[in-house]
């Protein structure tokens, strides 16, 4: 058998397909295998073929916070929107949710339940294994805080996690560092509320985010952590950068830290370049180090 037919057996495999149809800000190079698992079983399997064939990978969720290369990876993504999403919830609060689940889905389904805690998060167009992996957060709020395990593939076995050991931070957890872990799911803890006053808060940060960055334009959120002295987009505001382009990638008119495939055919080098400028000019003018949310696939 090919390594197609092989991979075909557990899930829809997409060959030579174009990475730009996959992420937010419809960049990237075409990919030898897109694979989207039949299940968490297959998936396992999955990983074993490409380990059996010394086939690299990354695994995707919803591609909203990705900057893929322009070049072509000889290698598989592994997305798991379509088929791990999975949710659980149980009338104390607890929710279990596989790492394909949408983020701003969930938020809305605690919403329904009468549920508090996602509030922060119904604004957000990723996964929640994405959303995990950078500790996503929103409003003096992250992911982390209402976690009680994260469930792993890890050194080839499947564990589950608990948050004290992940080394969550601003924007930061230990998957960074080990790549080769995949996020399967998690438990969270939610708290009851008054559903009319949750329904309420996600409807007024749902306006106010539509009204404050470009969500009409090809992005991947915000681009820089905010430094502790300065939110980033002010600091690249008083650079005088506000509109700046490379190529066909724009810093946004209409918020300084969104970088924006301004006419749907900017390069990841375009974006690159671009961010590469602004941490130049950032500790030039001002010492500061600006770091980026954006996670850059290269192969």
């Amino acid at each position: 058998m090919s390594v197609q037919e092989k991979l075909a057996v557990y899930g829809r495999v997409l060959c030579n397909e174009s990475m730009k149809k996959h992420t937010t800000y419809r960049i990237g190079g075409t990919v030898d295998y897109f694979i989207y698992p039949k299940n968490e079983l297959a998936l396992t399997r999955i990983l074993q073929i490409l380990k059996e064939e010394n086939i690299p990978y990354h695994v995707l969720g919803r591609g909203s916070n990705i900057l893929c290369s322009d070049a072509h990876f000889h290698g598989a993504i592994i997305n798991l929107d379509r088929t791990l999403n999975d949710f659980f919830f149980e009338e104390d609060g607890v929710l279990l949710a596989q790492a394909g689940c949408s983020i701003i889905n969930l938020s809305v389904e605690a919403m329904k339940r009468s549920m508090s805690g996602l509030e922060f998060a119904s604004g957000i167009p990723g996964s929640i294994g994405g959303a995990l992996y950078m500790n996503a957060g929103a409003y003096k709020a992250n992911i982390a805080s209402l976690l009680e395990g994260v469930y792993v593939w890890k050194d080839g076995c499947i564990e589950w996690m608990d948050p004290k050991d992940l080394d969550y931070d601003y924007r930061h957890s230990i998957f960074q560092k080990h790549k080769d872990w995949l996020i399967l799911g998690a438990c969270f803890r939610l708290n009851k509320g008054d559903r009319k006053e949750i329904e309420a808060l996600m409807d007024s940060r749902r306006q106010r985010r539509m009204d404050a960055q470009p969500l009409n334009m090809p992005c991947a959120g915000s681009v820089f952590r905010n430094p502790e002295s300065i939110p980033a987009w002010k600091l690249i505001e008083q650079l005088g950068l506000r509109g700046y382009e490379i190529g066909g990638a724009q810093v946004s008119l209409k918020h300084a830290n969104f970088i924006v495939n301004k006419n749907g055919e900017a390069k990841a080098k375009d974006v690159l370049d671009l961010i590469t400028l602004i941490q130049t000019k950032a500790k030039e003018e001002y010492g500061i180090d600006l770091i980026t949310e954006v996670e850059h696939l290269v192969w």
